[in-house]
């Protein structure tokens, strides 16, 4: 098996994980909008913030794959 594939499939897993944060943060996003519908400005500036931050994670993973492949 090849080692630069190997890297590769381990560092696209930032995705995975960035998913799940994404996914978290908007349920956590959705039931304070519920229990406060006052404050849901404040609550979405957080929210797009961070799921901003979590896309990034994802992003930088997917640069590294693409180095790790094609830069030798």
């Amino acid at each position: 098996m090849n080692l630069t594939a190997l890297g590769a499939a381990i560092a696209v897993f930032t995705g995975i994980g960035a998913g799940i944060g994404i996914g978290f943060a908007t349920s956590k996003a959705t039931d304070a909008v519920a229990r406060q519908p006052e404050a849901d400005g404040k609550i979405m500036k957080l929210l797009i913030l961070g799921c901003a931050l979590a896309e990034a994670t994802a992003i930088y993973g997917f640069i590294i794959a693409l180095a790790i492949l094609f830069v030798k």
